[in-house]
């Protein structure tokens, strides 16, 4: 399961959206992924959305790669809540001085920056919304398009924000069939690489609520991508001006997205609420 006998780690959340974060620079750090989904586990491990796991880079215009790993074991391409905490991480803990950093994920690059206030930064890069960069089997790439689920026809926005959503407008997001729904739109068949199902209810043209069921973990209090992929869906649905103000269920990111070929720009805080040693088993 593993090859460790105990693990240093420290808990950090954006908004809730809750992470357990290792320092692979120190020391290299190689996890099964039954042992991350014990890690990760709320009753039987130290809990969290997600594993973030912190390595020297291997590409040459990056301070440090980023990793990030659900609830279920499986990695993935990008978490933008995981990456707010993972700066401060990193700088907090001596591994670098750097308040921006270009962190290497799979998709790319993202770039964080920590500002006088504490609030985090980050440039998320432009969307995607060819099919098959999401991937989305049978997509169009149309603003808003049809999906079959239980029989019926629902309407969603698809695209890639460094990991695959799936966006719905809906008239009240507390009402929403996260539960019911987003766990079957996650596992979709056109959506070969599992999906992130997310809910967006519009305030006004500056301010939206969403809750995301996100792919491998579940819905979260947070979901600093979903964020953004709302934003977008919105902007691009010509119901929302190019400043937003996302409400989750954690508390408010503000996303930004100033031209259609543009970067998608996050802001938010982070909080570190604990640190310790796992002792998985053997």
């Amino acid at each position: 399961m593993s090859a460790f006998s105990s693990l240093p780690f420290t808990k950090m959340h954006g908004l809730g959206n809750d992470f357990v974060v290792l320092d692979g620079i120190s020391r290299s750090i190689t996890l099964s992924r039954e042992a991350l989904r014990l890690l990760a586990h709320r009753r039987f491990g130290v809990g969290c959305d997600q594993v973030l796991l912190i390595e020297p880079a291997t590409k040459r215009e990056a301070d440090f790669r980023y990793r990030v790993f659900n609830a279920d074991g499986g990695e993935v391409g990008n978490c933008g809540n995981g990456a707010r905490c993972l700066a401060v991480f990193a700088y907090t803990h001596g591994l670098t001085g750097k308040r921006t950093l270009r962190l290497q994920i799979e998709s790319g690059m993202l770039e964080t920056h920590i500002e006088d206030d504490g609030q985090v930064s980050v440039d998320m890069g432009p969307p995607r919304f060819a099919p098959e960069d999401i991937p989305f089997t049978g997509g169009t790439g149309a603003i808003v398009e049809p999906l079959d689920l239980f029989g019926e026809s629902i309407a969603i926005t698809a695209l890639s924000m460094g990991n695959p959503h799936a966006v719905q407008v809906v008239p009240n997001v507390s009402e929403a069939p996260v539960d019911s729904q987003g766990p079957f739109i996650e596992t979709h068949v056109r959506f070969p690489k599992g999906v992130n199902a997310g809910y967006m209810q519009v305030l006004d043209r500056n301010h939206i609520r969403i809750r995301v069921w996100e792919r491998g973990s579940g819905e979260t209090m947070a979901c600093g991508a979903g964020a953004c992929a709302a934003a977008v869906t919105g902007i691009r649905r010509e119901l929302l001006d190019r400043r937003v103000e996302v409400e989750t269920r954690g508390g408010f990111l503000s996303i930004t997205w100033l031209a259609d070929d543009a970067s998608v720009i996050m802001r938010g805080p982070t909080e570190t609420t604990f640190e310790g040693i796992w002792q998985p088993p053997v």
